[in-house]
């Protein structure tokens, strides 16, 4: 079927192809590299280019949105209860009823940790003495951040406004 001269043919353009692609790297890493070890540049560390300037607004010139208090005074029970869509498959709002996390029944101004029933992490007993407005609105912007090594996995609420929301339609389960 095949005979010697067919099989050097194919033996020769597997090679050559072979070899073309090896040129191929090596000419696209010469030409393409940023120093990584590879030629008389290797050891040199890179140097920027040229810098881009920008200015930088001052402390004062950043301007704030409403504080808590006021969030909390304009607060909408209705968008606090869908808000709270986020946390029920983890929490329940009856007196008792653990789930995956501690039940949330009068849990604001409530001591943390306090709740028998319920295996809290360290990080949370330690970080604070009650859940204020102030406690709960800081552990809801970022909980990792504001009790690290918690067991808790939610990644936190970005807007203000619907952690006001919420802390208000919390305040009222009791």
């Amino acid at each position: 079927m095949f005979d010697t001269m067919t099989l050097t043919k194919v033996t020769g353009a597997l090679c050559g192809a072979l070899l073309v692609f090896l040129l191929g790297a090596w000419a696209a890493d010469a030409l393409y590299s940023t120093g990584g070890g590879h030629g008389a540049h290797g050891d040199e560390e890179a140097k920027q280019g040229y810098a881009i300037e920008v200015e930088v607004a001052s402390a004062g010139a950043v301007e704030e949105g409403p504080s808590l208090e006021e969030l909390l005074a304009a607060a909408d029970l209705k968008k606090g209860e869908k808000v709270f869509g986020k946390c029920k498959a983890c929490h329940k709002l009856e007196d008792g009823a653990n789930g995956t996390g501690p039940h949330l029944f009068n849990v604001v101004d409530r001591t943390v940790g306090a709740q028998g029933g319920y295996a809290y992490s360290g990080a949370m007993v330690a970080v604070a003495e009650t859940w204020s407005a102030e406690n709960l609105d800081g552990f809801l912007t970022s909980p990792k951040k504001f009790a690290p090594g918690t067991k808790m996995g939610f990644g936190g609420l970005k807007k203000p406004a619907d952690r006001a929301n919420l802390i208000a339609y919390l305040a009222t389960i009791k």
